[in-house]
């Protein structure tokens, strides 16, 4: 990497391969996979240290995993957006995972934030790792910052009812299904957002139109089955209902997920949809016919209905104040 340069962007657009201003930063250190209550404590440290100081609040992640398991809960841009719209942070930071930053030394990455960033305070969690080979370590952290006279906090892991909060967790939750129990290590519900694209039309055959998404392959999907869930397409939210699997009744073969927006009017192709899974609702199965699966899709959009009915808002439980300990 020439002059261990951080030749990253704002998610905001704007170019971040050097200061864009004068304005010291607090930067929250992590890859943020999920936006879970563990990386909400850190984002919550970084906007206060921030707020107090009067400085710019930033976040760094990745544009790709940089662990072994390369499967995510999030996209980039939902992570971007959820880091953003929860914890008030002002810039996220999209750093490109090359082969030249998996080499770069911990200490020389530590003064790239510096001087490419404005870092004046770093927080990062117990167990980060970071620099060539994971040598970096929180306590390396601390004494770099010392040394270097910045500020620095590592936040203590959270635990929800005794299991201590992770994306790998999380991720295990998701794909069995437990959207519900997922919330509530999340803070909010397991999301996908993607491109609109066109489908087999089943739905518009069974008289219920769906969206279809074809999720990037490194994304982990829920179990397949049929979910309540909301669906915000150009600034309005609806509530509905996702299936996710292969279709069998009618012989499919690849993984979708296709979702109904109640009162919905108009033409959904070429858009961008966020689903938010809030209730698992049925496992997928083969029906014997169509006119079984449209009497199913018709309970299952009833059931789905009432449960947001029962609600009383379709919006997401996502506030950070609402942790639990």
């Amino acid at each position: 990497m020439p002059n261990n340069e951080l030749t990253g962007k704002y998610a905001s657009g704007r170019a971040a391969r050097k200061r864009i201003s004068c304005t010291p930063s607090v930067i929250a250190l992590g890859f943020f996979d999920g936006v879970h209550f563990g990386h909400g404590d850190l984002l919550e440290r970084t906007a206060s240290v921030a707020t107090a100081y009067g400085w710019q609040s930033a976040a760094l992640t990745f544009d790709r995993s940089p662990g072994k398991d390369g499967r995510l809960l999030t996209t980039v841009e939902d992570r971007v957006r959820l880091i953003r719209s929860l914890y008030g942070i002002d810039e996220v930071i999209v750093l490109p995972f090359t082969e030249e930053f998996m080499h770069l030394p911990w200490d020389a990455f530590l003064e790239a934030l510096v001087r490419d960033y404005g870092a004046s305070h770093l927080v990062c969690g117990w167990d980060y790792r970071f620099g060539y080979r994971g040598r970096g370590t929180p306590a390396m952290l601390g004494q770099w910052c010392q040394t270097a006279g910045l500020g620095c906090d590592v936040i203590e892991p959270r635990v929800i009812d005794g299991v201590t909060v992770s994306s790998t967790h999380l991720k295990t939750l998701i794909e069995t299904g437990q959207t519900e129990s997922a919330i509530r290590f999340y803070g909010h519900p397991h999301t996908l957002t993607g491109i609109v694209r066109p489908g087999r039309h089943l739905g518009h055959t069974l008289g219920f139109p769906t969206a279809n998404l074809l999720p990037p392959p490194e994304l982990v999907l829920p179990m397949d089955g049929v979910y309540a869930v909301c669906g915000t397409v150009e600034g309005r939210t609806y509530p509905g209902v996702c299936n996710v699997g292969t279709n069998p009744t009618v012989g499919g073969s690849c993984r979708t997920v296709e979702t109904w927006l109640a009162d919905f009017e108009g033409d959904l192709y070429g858009k961008t949809l966020t689903v938010n899974f809030h209730r698992f609702l049925r496992a997928e199965r083969r029906f014997p016919d169509l006119a079984a699966l449209r009497l199913q899709v018709e309970r299952d959009r009833t059931e789905a209905l009432a449960f947001f009915a029962a609600r009383k808002s379709i919006e997401a439980p996502c506030h950070p104040s609402a942790k639990s300990s």
